[in-house]
């Protein structure tokens, strides 16, 4: 009984308080409290910190710098080269290089001219820019003026590359393959007439040769629409002419109306067998320069 009464009376702390049960529970309460306010404090403060390192990226780099750190890479750069000085011979050879290259200093005035041919024609952007950069092509390669050529492509077929007269003349230029096989075939034989850029290479020789011909570009004309032996072409050399003029107003830059009176759209034309080479003379030999001037040769 004693030792039972002794064992239940209060102790004695260092402090000289006595301890009991209570005061126990209460100090164990008070520090898991404590405890939970501290983790909760903890994790909104965790999660804060993750807010800010996946909304700001800056922040997280040098966090993760701080945690990796990385040794830093030394990167030697060679010194840069001097800026090369404009001379003299450079810019002539760069004039040079781009005289023989006519696409490059044409693309603005091929651009007009396209745009202009596509809505005159009603023909697509991208149709329209493949034969107006062939017929350049073309006419750098055969020393025509490609606005000629075109000209002459909008009159006979509206650029239409399938066109196709009674008589036979096939696409954009309207040439008869049976009479100049001799010139499809560098170009993949008479099949090749409906192909837009054989068709237009074509065409561009038999004109140039007719232009020399005849000494002047109406001669030329009337040869390539097969009226050399008649009196009159019916006005087909002077609508050639008019297209042209207008072509060259629009390579300049000048606002061209697309709708005229009369737009024409394909011309059909009987053409007969290549005429025979005319007597070269005084006056052809003449008329021929005048000619090659106003066709580009």
């Amino acid at each position: 009984m004693h030792r039972f009464t002794t064992s239940a009376r209060l102790v004695q702390s260092k402090a000289g308080q006595p301890v009991t049960v209570s005061s126990v529970t209460k100090a164990v309460r008070g520090l898991l409290t404590t405890a939970r306010y501290t983790l909760t404090m903890f994790g909104l403060s965790a999660i804060a910190m993750l807010a800010v390192l996946y909304t700001n990226e800056d922040v997280a780099k040098r966090v993760s710098q701080l945690l990796h750190p990385q040794q830093p890479t030394i990167v030697v750069t060679a010194p840069a080269a001097p800026a090369p000085v404009a001379t003299t011979e450079a810019v002539a050879e760069e004039t040079t290089h781009a005289a023989s290259h006519p696409a490059l200093a044409n693309t603005k005035q091929q651009q007009w001219v396209t745009d202009w041919l596509s809505k005159r024609y009603r023909v697509a952007s991208d149709a329209a820019n493949m034969l107006v950069s062939t017929a350049y092509m073309t006419a750098h390669e055969v020393k025509l003026d490609p606005l000629l050529i075109l000209a002459v492509m909008a009159i006979e077929s509206g650029l239409n590359p399938f066109a196709e007269s009674p008589v036979g003349a096939k696409g954009l230029m309207q040439v008869m393959a049976k009479v100049h096989h001799d010139k499809f075939a560098e170009v993949g034989g008479q099949q090749a007439a409906l192909n837009p850029v054989a068709n237009i290479r074509v065409g561009a020789l038999i004109l140039k040769d007719y232009v020399k011909r005849t000494g002047s570009v109406e001669g030329g004309l009337k040869t390539y629409v097969g009226a050399a032996d008649l009196e009159t072409d019916s006005g087909y050399g002077s609508k050639v002419l008019a297209e042209y003029r207008r072509l060259k107003q629009v390579a300049k830059g000048h606002k061209v109306p697309t709708v005229t009176r009369s737009v024409p759209t394909q011309t059909v034309v009987s053409k007969p067998a290549e005429a025979p080479p005319a007597k070269p003379t005084v006056a052809t030999a003449e008329g021929g320069q005048a000619a090659e001037t106003l066709a580009g040769l």
